[in-house]
Formats: C-alpha cells, structure tokens, sequence
C-alpha cells in the first residue's frame, strides 16, 4: 500500500510466533491513541519472515486480540511472508553497488572466534560483532563457493556503507546518520545514530531473503509510514536503519521509542519468557477497560504534531 498525500500513518507489526501479551498491548494501544492525536491512520502489519515459527494460529489470535482490545486497522494487512521478492530487490541493488557481501561462516564460527578474546567488541544487542573473515575474499573463490550452492549470508561492508573506505561502485555518506526522536508530548529532537556499532550486519540468508532489518524499512516505505512508535529495546537499531533508508533511497519516519513493560525480576515482557498472554487475561475474565486502566494510556498525553 502507498500513499500519495501528506498524513500520519501508524502501524503495528507484530510477528504471529505466539500470543501477544501486556508489552504488545501497551504498543499497540500507543499506535492508536497516537494515530488519533494526529488525525493520522493506523496499519497492522504481520511480521512473519519466520516461516518456520509463524503460524496462522496465532496471526488469527492477535486479530482477536487486538478486536478486543477495540484496535480497528485499514486493509489489507501485510504479510512479510508475501514479499520476500520486494526484500530481495533492495539487497540486490545494494550488491550492485558492491555494499554487501557473501558470507559462509555459521554462527558457531564467528562465536567461536569471539570466544578467543575476552574483550571482543560487540552489537548493541551483546552479539559479538562480525570478525570480517569472508569479507576479503577473493571475487573468484565467492563466485565458486556460491556456484557449488555453499549456504551463505548477505552482509553489508559497513565500512563502504559509512564511506570509511573506497568501493569504485559505492555511493559514500558523508552526512550525519540522524533521526527525529518524539518524547513523550509534542517535542522533538534530532539524534545523531552511529550504524558502525552494528558491525557488518547480515541483510539476507539463504532460507530467509531478509533481514528484520531490511523488511522494516522497506516495508515503512511501501506502506507509507510517517511515524514509527515502538518499544525503547530498537532505539539503538534506528541507526541502522536509517542507514539503509539512506543507501536504498527511502523516506525516513519520525520515532517514538516507548519504555517496556517489565517482569518482578525487571525482565521485559517477552514470548520466549512466557508472558502471560492477553489471551490468557481474556479467558480469566479480565476486561479491555480494566487492561487499559493498567497500562495508563488514558492518562496519556499525545499532542504529536
């Protein structure tokens, strides 16, 4: 879906690999009352890249969920699942630019020689930061390994991405990688992102044609996404993010990172933690009104301009 005028456009993207829980209603709910403030719109998109974990189940549960929740979205909703050639074409023009590379390592290997130091440098997330062993490759060994069908990842060169060093046929930035930030009422400030923190990041598998990454923002953009209000645990992806919106030529949204919803133990509320699931809350009896009343979106104030 594309738009061709000026509005707010909000959109919440769960991925169907379980049941939504508190933390997926509290962002959920903050899409809406913010597409309200602005007049704006709100999409609901199904992040299911993981074919293998994604089930219809489950994307059915969160239609009941958020119904229940009283969300209402336009259609139709977007699958990610139905758009793997739109994710393949934006890494494809990044390799024509010579931005990305084959890589055959696994993640054993590149745990494995983290493992080496004490001190290796990692992601924002804590994954150790790739060691670049395939990314000086010669051009003839890539193409064979590739020929003779060997299982390799797409990653970017960070480094020819950020301009650190000269690739004949990329396109360097030069200019600050920014973003507009949203606090919580109408202000807004400029952050200065630094992508490099990422390292050469993967962009696309062999069995998965993209990234979180590259569908978001690709994605954003076929959409027409104007402001992107999700939980504080991506700020620091934004960068990169925005790098790509930058390498693949596409608008850049304004974001609001909210906090979490967190555990007695101060864990953030996830799936793979067991959350209690709205679902679970729904069969016990409990209401929209009093789940709402919980999470204080009616005490909010949202004046986003």
């Amino acid at each position: 879906m594309t738009r061709s005028f000026v509005s707010h456009v909000f959109r919440f993207a769960p991925s169907p690999n379980g049941y939504l829980h508190l933390g997926h209603a509290f962002s959920a709910l903050m899409n809406r009352e913010m597409a309200a403030a602005t007049g704006g719109s709100l999409l609901l998109r199904m992040e299911d890249i993981d074919v293998e974990r994604c089930r219809p189940e489950f994307e059915q549960a969160i239609y009941e969920d958020l119904a229940w929740l009283g969300l209402e979205w336009e259609e139709p909703v977007r699958r990610q699942s139905e758009h793997f050639d739109a994710y393949a074409e934006a890494v494809a023009s990044l390799a024509e630019r010579a931005l990305v590379y084959p890589c055959f390592c696994s993640r054993a290997d590149v745990a494995n020689t983290a493992a080496e130091r004490t001190d290796w440098p990692r992601d924002p997330d804590g994954s150790p930061l790739y060691p670049g062993t395939c990314k000086h490759l010669a051009p003839a060994e890539r193409r064979a390994r590739l020929a003779a069908g060997e299982p390799a990842a797409w990653r970017l060169d960070m480094a020819a991405a950020l301009g650190q060093v000269r690739q004949p046929l990329a396109q360097p930035i030069t200019q600050p990688i920014t973003w507009r930030e949203y606090g919580g009422g109408a202000e807004r400030r400029e952050i200065v992102g630094d992508p490099s923190l990422w390292g050469d990041v993967i962009l696309a598998r062999k069995d998965v044609p993209a990234s979180y990454h590259v569908a978001v923002v690709v994605d954003d953009a076929l959409q027409g996404i104007t402001d992107v209000v999700r939980g504080e645990d991506l700020f620091m992806a934004t960068s990169l993010h925005r790098l790509l919106q930058i390498l693949l030529d596409l608008p850049a949204p304004a974001y609001h990172h909210h906090e979490l919803l967190r555990d007695a133990a101060g864990r953030k509320l996830s799936k793979s933690l067991r959350a209690k699931s709205l679902r679970a809350m729904r069969r016990e009896g409990i209401s929209a009104a009093a789940i709402k009343e919980q999470l204080g979106i009616a005490r909010r104030v949202f004046a986003f301009a």
